[in-house]
């Protein structure tokens, strides 16, 4: 059995073992065909335990579930699915998370139909609610100076860790990459001559995003002194590694980025989304083309790119000023 399949027979262990069944074979489908993010695979294999789990509740209340032998898809009904989205608005979840649900019933529907479980997808008359998009919080370029500064100050001593750190702050604010494509980049990833990282992104996308000088500088740093004090047999070809050799987790570079950016003024902690927000910004401001951003980022769709055209206050007298005849 696969790696994928023990992750999943722990997820679905409280559902009878018929369940379970076809939940694993629907997660190979989500993990396999849909080639989504990991992050979103997991949401939508704990969606569809979640309606599962629900509907058995509601369908067959009481019920020695180590005696059902078979499952019943014919249970995912239009009103047990609103009833079950109902919960949330009851227990005030995000219109987002909401959304979310929507879209998990909607790609495990599917799947039911098209592999003959069930007749007719009730799921496609769900109504999906607005979504009400938030901006991550903006680092002004001066302040991010100050914290790569200090940053680099501290990597100066030789400490493996210190340099990595700088390393990882460097690249998500230069290049504006998700926290997993730092993560899942290797050495041969890296192309120093023409100062440009080979990324893969969401759907198993690659795209070439440059970076800079100071990234560069310390880009070299880790490789000659930083990362081979920590390298060892569990490296591989990781770029950048933890402090006992493995490829380095994204809980230690959100770490990395909170503790970075709390020393800023006001001790606003930044999340990694919003060093990628930082970076789409300054691109934008400085004048590029929102395409271009769009290309750099890895969206599929310009509108998720539209989403980062926040520009300062200042930045709009200054074209207002400049544009306008009365400015």
């Amino acid at each position: 059995m696969g790696r994928g399949h023990r992750a999943l027979s722990t997820v679905h262990a409280e559902l009878p073992t018929p369940w379970s069944l076809d939940l694993a074979e629907f997660g190979d489908y989500v993990l396999v065909r849909l080639q989504l993010s990991a992050n979103t695979q997991r949401s939508y294999l704990a969606d569809a335990h979640g309606l599962i789990d629900f509907l058995l509740h509601v369908t067959q209340p009481g019920a020695d579930r180590e005696t059902i032998t078979e499952a019943n898809w014919n249970i995912i009904t239009l009103p047990l699915l609103r009833k079950w989205l109902s919960r949330d608005v009851t227990r005030g979840v995000s219109s987002a998370t909401i959304a979310r649900h929507i879209a998990s019933a909607r790609v495990l529907c599917g799947w039911a139909v098209r592999t003959g479980r069930m007749a007719t997808d009730p799921s496609t008359r769900l109504q999906t609610p607005p979504v009400k998009k938030q901006l991550p919080q903006v680092v002004h370029h001066k302040q991010m100076d100050k914290v790569l500064a200090d940053l680099a100050t501290a990597a100066d001593e030789g400490n493996p860790v210190a340099i990595r750190d700088w390393l990882i702050i460097e690249l998500l604010y230069d290049t504006g990459i998700r926290v997993a494509e730092l993560v899942n980049l290797d050495l041969s990833a890296i192309d120093q001559e023409r100062r440009v990282l080979r990324v893969i992104g969401k759907g198993n996308k690659e795209r070439t995003v440059p970076y800079g000088c100071p990234a560069q500088r310390a880009l070299t740093a880790w490789l000659q002194t930083g990362r081979p004090q920590l390298a060892n047999q569990r490296s591989h070809q990781a770029l950048i590694i933890g402090a006992r050799g493995g490829r380095i987790d994204p809980r230690i570079v959100r770490d990395v980025v909170h503790t970075s950016t709390g020393e800023m003024p006001g001790g606003v902690e930044m999340a990694p989304h919003g060093l990628r927000h930082s970076a789409a910004t300054a691109l934008l401001e400085g004048g590029a083309d929102l395409r271009v951003v769009q290309e750099l980022l890895g969206h599929a769709s310009l509108s998720t790119t539209q989403l980062y055209t926040h520009v300062s206050p200042e930045r709009l007298r200054a074209v207002h000023k400049q544009a306008h005849p009365r400015g």
